[in-house]
This record gives C-alpha cells, sequence and structure tokens, in this order.
C-alpha cells in the first residue's frame, strides 16, 4: 500500500511539473534554436517509425516511364525544388530558414544524411516512403500534404523524378523540369518532349 501511495505522487508530481513546464513558455520554439539531442532524437524516431508503419503496405508502380520523369520533374521544380534544391545548388534562402533543415533531394541519401532504406527491397521501400510523405505531409515540419490537391499518379511521378534526381546534372535536371505554357494552363505536361528527355537522362529507357 505504501509503494502504491509513493507511485501515486510520483504520477501527480510529474504531471503537474510537466503542465507547469508546458505552461511557463521555457522551451525555445524559434527555428533558429535547435533542439535538445533528446528532443530531437524523440521527434525523428516518432516520426521515422510512423512513416514506416503507415508505408509499409504501399504497393509500388513501375517508374522507369519517361513520361513520369516530365510530369514529376516539372511537379518537383515548382513546389518542392525551393527547400529540397536542385543539381547544382546546396542550399536557399527558405531552406537555411527551416528547422529541421530539409534534405538536399538532388544528393543520394548517404551524402544528404537521412537514409531510410531498412527493408530488403530497399528501392521500393524509399519510394514507397517518399509517396506517403508528399502524399500525407509531416506534422510542424513544412512538409504540406500534397494529397488534398494531386492524385495518386501524379505523386507517383514525383516519386519516380526523384529516384533519378541524384543523378542528374544541371542541365539535364533543365530539361525534364521545363514544362510549357500550354502545359501550366491545362495541368499536364508536354508529351512530345519525351523523346528529348530520354536522350539525356540517364538510365530512363523502360526496362
Amino acid at each position: 500500500m505504501k509503494t502504491m501511495k509513493i507511485l501515486c505522487v510520483l504520477v501527480f508530481i510529474g504531471i503537474v511539473g510537466s503542465a507547469g513546464f508546458l505552461y511557463s513558455g521555457i522551451y525555445p520554439m524559434g527555428a533558429d534554436v535547435p533542439h535538445s539531442g533528446l528532443t530531437y532524437w524523440a521527434l525523428e524516431t516518432l516520426r521515422e517509425r510512423s512513416i514506416a508503419v503507415r508505408a509499409r503496405d504501399i504497393s509500388v508502380p513501375t517508374l522507369d516511364q519517361p513520361e513520369l520523369l516530365l510530369t514529376g520533374g516539372a511537379d518537383y521544380n515548382e513546389m518542392c525544388a525551393s527547400c529540397h534544391l536542385k543539381p547544382g545548388k546546396s542550399s536557399s534562402e527558405i531552406s537555411q530558414g527551416l528547422y529541421p533543415q530539409p534534405p538536399n533531394l538532388a544528393k543520394n541519401a548517404d551524402e544528404h544524411g537521412h537514409d531510410h532504406g531498412d527493408a530488403a527491397n530497399e528501392d521500393a521501400s524509399d519510394a514507397a516512403r517518399q509517396f506517403w510523405i508528399i502524399k500525407h505531409g509531416i506534422k510542424a515540419s513544412g512538409m504540406a500534404a500534397f494529397g488534398a490537391t494531386h492524385d495518386d499518379d501524379r505523386i507517383w511521378a514525383m516519386v519516380a523524378f526523384l529516384q533519378k534526381l541524384p543523378t542528374l546534372s544541371p542541365a539535364q535536371y533543365q530539361v525534364l523540369t521545363a514544362r510549357t505554357e500550354g502545359a501550366m494552363e491545362h495541368g499536364h505536361d508536354d508529351a512530345s518532349k519525351a523523346p528529348e528527355a530520354e536522350e539525356h537522362v540517364p538510365g530512363s529507357h523502360p526496362h
């Protein structure tokens, strides 16, 4: 009985202490002040486990069609490059001010320090993870949920482009991300660009 009373007191003290900490405003929430190591680890672990659980049953379609690169490339350039950068860029005004800093997706996972491939089929696991993040976003990170404005096919096109992005030169990136004025008005890309893109992008031909 005495042990139970001690536990209840400790729990009560923990609750009151936590509430006091939350309402005190002591914890710095500015993006220019990094989290403590423990807080950063806890948030990273929470995020990665949450994404892994939700992305594990996603079926990844074939992503090597050149037309997907054209559609996904144009969308990436317009919606993502300001944060996640492009070949030849190491930072932007937006990316420098965000915390945590968004990964430079023009580099491979080892280079930007966000290696999440822990499944047997690493490429498929990474593609499923990217699809889930693009569609659902991530709370309190600046990563928007594009599922509200983009259907699954268009999101998979962005994933297809992300798979090729680390291998692209600035010139190849320019070819793949160009969107004609007519295509912008109709909400799609000019398919006539596909042969040109195939000639410039390594490994873009269907297998």
